[in-house]
C-alpha cells in the first residue's frame, strides 16, 4: 500500500505537535520514526492509523482520501510499548483472533507457523499473565503478523524489555519484516536500532520532520546538525572550528586538513565540525591528526569501550573496539582522518559528509 501525508499538522490547544510535514511511505518497505520522547513519533502513527484526525492536511491511501476515517475502518495492525493482549484468552487464541474475526480457514495451522516463528509455540495454551515481559510482546507481534494488514504501526515496541530480549527481538522482527509485504512504520528513540531495521528513516524533532530517506543516507549524510545529534549513539562530538586555507582551524588549536575542502561559498567562520565516536581511534594510521588529552572517564559496554577524554579539542568520546581499562587522569592521544569529518556551516546545515567506502 502506498501511504501518503500531504502538509500533516497537529495542535492541541495552543501546542502544536506536528508542525506541518509531507511524507511519502515507500510500499512495503521498513520506515524507522527516529527521535526523543516528545518529537511527535506517536502523534504522527496515530494520524496514521486513524486514531486521530490531522488539524490540517490530508492522509490518502493508494490515492484514496483517508481523512478522518476511523482505525475501525482501516486495516492496519498496531503493536504498542504495553505488552497489551487479551488477559481471558490463551496465547492460541490471542494469536488466532483476528484470523477468526475475518472467518478464514486453516487458523490453527497458522497460529502455530506464527508462533514457532516468534518462539512461543511451546506458550500456545497458557495465559498472558503466566509469561515474561518479552513473550507476552512476542504474542502480541505474532497476533500483528497473523491479521496480515498492509499497514503495521509498532510504537517502541522493545522499549519496556532488558537489553538482551531487545537485542534478540530486533533480529527477529528485521527478518519478520524482510519475510512480509506490510509497509511498516517503527518507532525508537534508538540510532542503533533504526540502523539495524534498515528501509527509510525519518528524523523527528519537537514535531518537525528533519530528513526522510535511506537509512543508510541519512546516517551518513545528516542534512544538519540536528539530524546528527539524533542519528549518533553515543552523540557525535562537536567542535567549532573557523575556515583555513586546505580545511578548517579547530578552536583549541590545530589544522584538520579536508582532502575534499570545503564548497565554494561557505562561511569562514562559525563553523561546527561533527566527528563520530567510532572515527577515533588509540593508534595512528597514515595521514591521521592527533590530539592529546587526559581521561575523564572508560565504559565498557559489550565488545566496545567508551573514551571520555578532555582534550583542546572540548569533551571527546572515542568508541574503541575491545575492552581498555584506563585510570582515571591518565594521558591519552586520539587520532583521526580528516577524510570522517563532518562540517557544518554556522546555520547547522552539512556542508561536508565523509566519502562513504564502497558505496555503503
Amino acid at each position: 500500500m502506498q501511504l501518503v501525508m500531504d502538509r500533516i499538522s497537529k495542535r492541541v490547544g495552543a501546542q502544536t505537535w506536528l508542525h506541518g510535514m509531507d511524507m511519502a511511505l515507500h510500499s512495503g518497505a521498513v520506515t524507522v520514526l527516529l527521535g526523543a520522547t516528545q518529537a511527535g513519533k506517536t502523534s504522527l502513527m496515530r494520524i496514521m492509523a486513524g486514531l486521530d484526525t490531522p488539524t490540517e492536511g490530508r492522509v490518502r491511501v493508494d490515492g484514496v482520501d483517508v481523512t478522518g476515517v476511523p482505525v475501525r475502518e482501516r486495516n492496519v495492525a498496531m503493536v504498542y510499548q504495553q505488552f497489551i493482549n487479551y488477559p481471558s484468552m490463551t496465547v492460541a487464541d490471542n494469536i488466532a483472533s483476528p484470523l477468526k474475526l475475518r472467518g478464514d480457514k486453516g487458523i490453527a495451522e497458522r497460529v502455530r507457523a506464527l508462533a514457532e516463528r516468534l518462539h512461543i509455540d511451546m506458550f500456545l495454551n497458557r495465559y498472558p499473565a503466566e509469561l515474561s515481559g518479552g513473550q507476552q510482546q512476542r504474542v502480541a507481534l505474532a497476533r500483528a503478523l497473523a491479521k496480515g494488514a498492509p499497514l503495521m504501526l509498532l510504537d517502541e515496541p522493545l522499549v519496556n524489555l532488558d537489553y538482551k530480549l531487545r537485542e534478540e527481538l530486533r533480529d527477529e522482527l528485521t527478518q519478520l519484516f524482510a519475510a512480509g509485504d506490510s509497509t511498516v512504520v517503527y518507532a525508537t528513540t534508538e540510532p542503533g536500532e533504526a540502523l539495524l531495521l534498515g528501509g527509510y528513516t525519518a528524523v523527528l524533532h519537537e514535531g518537525e520532520l528533519l530528513q526522510y530517506g535511506p537509512t543508510a543516507e541519512v546516517f551518513h549524510a545528516p542534512s544538519s546538525l540536528r539530524v546528527a545529534r539524533a542519528f549518533s549513539d553515543p552523540p557525535m562530538n562537536l567542535i567549532a572550528a573557523d575556515a583555513a586555507a586546505g580545511g578548517v582551524r579547530m578552536a583549541g588549536g590545530g589544522l584538520l586538513a579536508l582532502p575534499q575542502g570545503l564548497p565554494a561559498g561557505s562561511a569562514a567562520t562559525g563553523l561546527t565540525v561533527g566527528v563520530r565516536a567510532s572515527a577515533l581511534r588509540l593508534q595512528a594510521r597514515p595521514g591521521d591528526v592527533a590530539v592529546g588529552g587526559t581521561v575523564e572517564l572508560a565504559e565498557i559496554s559489550g565488545s566496545d569501550t567508551f573514551v571520555h577524554a578532555h582534550t583542546p579539542w572540548g569533551e571527546l568520546v572515542a568508541q574503541v573496539t575491545g575492552v581498555h581499562y584506563f585510570d582515571l587522569g591518565t594521558a591519552i592521544t586520539l587520532h583521526l582522518a580528516p577524510g570522517e569529518a563532518y562540517v557544518f556551516g554556522a546555520d547547522g546545515a552539512l556542508l561536508l559528509a565523509p566519502a562513504r567506502r564502497g558505496g555503503r
